[in-house]
């Protein structure tokens, strides 16, 4: 009789690791969102903020908050055995911008955070990874006491192409952090699988 190992075990195959870049407005939540769901402890870049930023930061709706990301938030999660992903939160701040084409280098996809209280803050993200074919899905924080609004309206307030998926999240929420990380892994793999083979 054979001890050891059973024949019937699975041999370990290195999971497939993809990309993913959580960009949005200032103080939209995509370092909440990241640390939610991050199953290592996030890396996070944020400094508080100065006296001297207040000309050029715009604090308007969320004036309660005392800290910015000054390049990145980093997390990972393991969807399934054999997929990984890795978290890229962008800085919000326009002054941060210059960050993103680096971050952006590689990604398979992108979540776009989206605040109704500030709509307008979202669409440097959006004509930003619609000008560089990055396929990304529209996740709104449902931030307490903001007003809900259907998602036909806020798809018509962005403006959003019919393919582009939007959803509503709880940024502080892992299941539902994870259902819009799936919903944009899904996406941007469709869309891949529709790219014309180069030759």
């Amino acid at each position: 009789m054979a001890f050891g190992r059973s024949s019937r075990t699975k041999p370990y195959v290195e999971p497939v690791t993809l990309k993913i870049l959580v960009a949005g407005g200032f103080g939209v939540g995509k370092t909440t969102l990241v640390g939610s769901v991050s199953e290592i402890r996030p890396l996070r870049t944020e400094e508080i903020l100065s006296e001297a930023g207040r000309p050029v930061d715009d604090l308007h709706g969320v004036e309660t908050k005392t800290t910015t990301t000054v390049a990145m938030d980093f997390g990972r999660i393991t969807l399934r055995e054999d997929l990984v992903l890795y978290l890229f939160g962008t800085p919000g701040q326009d002054r941060f911008w210059f960050l993103w084409d680096e971050l952006a280098q590689g990604a398979l996809g992108a979540i776009v955070l989206a605040d109704t209280r500030r709509l307008e803050d979202s669409f440097a993200a959006i004509d930003y990874f619609e000008r560089r074919g990055i396929p990304f899905t529209v996740a709104v924080n449902c931030f307490e006491g903001a007003q809900r609004f259907p998602a036909e309206s806020v798809r018509g307030a962005l403006d959003l192409d019919p393919e582009v998926e939007l959803l509503m999240c709880d940024a502080r929420d892992r299941e539902s952090v994870k259902n819009v990380l799936v919903a944009v892994v899904q996406h941007a793999l469709v869309l891949a699988d529709r790219s014309p083979v180069a030759t």
